[in-house]
């Protein structure tokens, strides 16, 4: 952890001693009363966090912003279907870490329908996720997490303003490395394991989606993700 992060910080606080991020500041960290650590707020400020006194039940300390505000993630959108909850861990994570904006889940035609009723996403365990992403990165924001039912939603979330990307080996676009941003803004489309159905790929084309590869080898969800949101972020200069 670069930082650690809390729902809510005063001028003094109370952590309790069991809590996963005391058991990290003593054993990992090995900070001790009178030592400080980086903090923040989740989507908030950040500062500087100084042990008071560690007991039995508590590590009390104090807190003090450097900065008051969260930064801004970048102006990016992860559209991608649901894959198996370890994948998608690894997929929100690095998301985070690198800046995306958006995380926008869709159930695929050839996806497998029972992914979408896994507790990681129906009871929102991502959130640990996306929280350890931002504190890897050593900062507050968070990527906002969305649902969609199908494709057809997709007119609704993304307007002119969005290049529109869409990662696929069948349709044989460019390589992504040939990327040339028109917009400020973009959105990137990425299935399943077993890949988008004709059907999909027609939808995205009509929607104004612009084909683009990854090289022609298969790739795994979780290394399309983080590669292709790695070139587009340094295609749109931001990284």
């Amino acid at each position: 952890m670069n930082i650690i992060l809390f729902d809510k910080l005063e001028e003094k606080n109370l952590l309790n001693i069991n809590d996963e991020r005391a058991r990290h500041i003593k054993k990992i960290l090995k900070l001790k009363e009178g030592d400080s650590f980086s903090a923040g707020v989740i989507n908030g400020g950040k500062g500087i966090a100084t042990i008071n006194k560690i007991t039995e039940k508590n590590i009390i300390f104090n807190f003090e912003y450097t900065v008051k505000d969260a930064s801004k993630l970048y102006p990016l959108i992860l559209l991608i279907s649901y894959v198996r909850p370890i994948c998608m861990k690894r997929i929100f994570r690095e998301a985070v870490s690198l800046g995306v904006e958006k995380i926008v889940l869709f159930n695929a035609d050839l996806g497998e329908k029972s992914y979408e009723k896994a507790n990681f996403y129906v009871k929102k365990e991502y959130k640990k996720v996306l929280i350890d992403g931002a504190m890897q990165a050593c900062d507050t924001s968070i990527s906002e997490v969305i649902t969609i039912k199908n494709l057809d939603e997709v007119q609704n979330l993304f307007d002119k303003s969005y290049d529109k990307v869409l990662l696929d080996n069948v349709l044989k676009g460019e390589s992504l490395r040939t990327y040339s941003p028109q917009n400020t803004k973009t959105v990137i489309a990425i299935g399943p394991e077993r890949g988008f159905s004709d059907r999909e790929r027609k939808v995205f084309l009509e929607k104004g989606f612009t084909s683009y590869t990854l090289g022609n080898r298969v790739l795994r969800s979780e290394t399309a993700a983080c590669a292709s949101i790695s070139l587009t972020l340094s295609k749109m200069h931001l990284i």
